[in-house]
């Protein structure tokens, strides 16, 4: 296994690279805020990215922010870029962990994974996007286990609030879980709310490369089990959730021998005349992402064509404090002493994962809490180094716990 230590070749524990990107800057905070939660108190941690003046910026704005002037002076800066793989692997060479924040994944990700593994450093990203995340385990698993290098992607809203809701379900239930329906509403204060452009280009492209993502899962012999409409304003869940779940409950099921849990995500969509909105909105999305023409008009436009839910500036920092958003998951199953092979499941649960704003306070927390619980509890980790989901990674460890003390909440209903 690939050492969880710092060393005189290795001496960050983690290096935040795309550090000055919209979201970079807030994990940047959010790891200044919780050093001391690192190994024997003492984080030790750089940015990279390939601006060395926009770094200098990101530090100078956190150690404002958290009225922190000695940051300026006590965190290292790195210069490195995707498209300058030696400057990728110097960087990878330093870094017990990187935490990646270069969306869209699809177009700067996968570098960064690849040298990761070939350099020995763990990785950690915020990807929201299925084709990456399925794309890299297929390339890269096998590689990573023979290096003892752990990669795990979605380590953001998508999908840790997901992946471990399900997971902390699953061990508050008595008895044998075996379905789960998730409900999310997100709310925003008296000052709105809006999430980045680069979370829009990345369900832009997605959708155009919808047809490869279909042929990639062909590759996992993937089953994707059907759920009954619900009646109630809430659609299916388009994003990375289902997938990421699907794929936990693969590798509980088939390495740790545990019951599997079918796994449904929905959104809550407001009222009536949210509904008309999103059925425009979508029918005016799905036409234009089939042409190149349409995708730049998207990319150009974002507040237009996602009615201001999307924007360039990104949310300003009274609209985080003000948002916040809510799982609430329905599970059912048997309880204990009753033959799940006769009969309907004869018991239900209702669990709540409630946190903040969800792009730039929820992700950077989960993301970050992800790290300190891979640097303080790597014995238990999988076995074996390899491309893992959150809820695989983070099953048998205390990374709930700690959520909980960060303002990400679960509880039972």
């Amino acid at each position: 296994m690939a050492s969880f230590s710092t060393s005189s070749s290795r001496p960050y524990h983690i290096i935040i690279f795309g550090a000055s990107g919209f979201t970079g800057q807030f994990v940047v905070e959010e790891v200044a805020r919780t050093a001391s939660e690192g190994p024997k108190g003492n984080l030790k941690w750089a940015v990279a990215g390939r601006n060395r003046t926009k770094l200098e910026k990101v530090v100078e704005q956190a150690a404002g922010a958290l009225s922190m002037p000695e940051l300026k002076s006590e965190v290292d800066i790195l210069v490195a870029d995707v498209s300058d793989l030696d400057s990728l692997a110097a960087m990878c060479k330093q870094a017990v962990i990187v935490l990646s924040c270069v969306g869209p994944y699809r177009f700067f990700g996968d570098p960064v994974v690849k040298s990761c593994v070939e350099n020995g450093a763990h990785c950690i990203d915020i990807s929201g996007e299925p084709q990456f995340l399925e794309s890299m385990q297929l390339n890269y698993h096998d590689q990573a286990a023979e290096k003892g290098v752990y990669i795990v992607g979605s380590c953001g809203f998508d999908s840790i609030p997901a992946d471990m809701g399900v997971i902390y379900t699953r061990d508050q239930f008595k008895g044998t879980l075996t379905a789960v329906e998730s409900f999310l509403t997100a709310s925003a204060g008296p000052e709105g709310g809006c999430i980045h452009d680069g979370t829009w280009q990345s369900a832009i492209y997605g959708l155009a490369d919808s047809n490869k993502l279909r042929s990639l899962r062909k590759k996992f012999e993937f089953v994707y089990p059907r759920y009954n409409e619900l009646q109630q304003y809430a659609i299916p869940f388009m994003g990375t959730d289902p997938s990421v779940v699907k794929r936990t409950q693969r590798y509980l099921t088939e390495e740790l021998k545990e019951s599997p849990v079918q796994y449904g995500a929905y959104v809550g969509i407001g009222g009536i005349s949210n509904i008309f909105k999103l059925v425009f909105a979508g029918l005016m999305f799905f036409f234009l992402v089939k042409f190149s023409f349409g995708r730049n008009l998207l990319i150009k436009f974002p507040e237009f064509f996602s009615f201001g839910f999307f924007s360039k500036a990104g949310p300003t920092r009274k609209q985080m404090e003000g948002s916040s958003f809510r799982f609430i998951f329905i599970g059912e199953g048997y309880t204990e002493g009753s033959d799940p092979s006769e009969g309907k499941p004869n018991g239900k649960i209702r669990t709540l994962v409630k946190g903040p704003e969800v792009g730039y306070v929820a992700t950077p927390i989960a993301m970050v809490q992800a790290a300190l619980t891979m640097l303080n509890e790597s014995d238990s980790l999988p076995n074996t180094g390899g491309v893992y989901t959150p809820g695989a990674t983070f099953a048998k460890t205390t990374l709930i716990d700690r959520l909980n003390k960060h303002g990400i909440q679960f509880s039972v209903l």
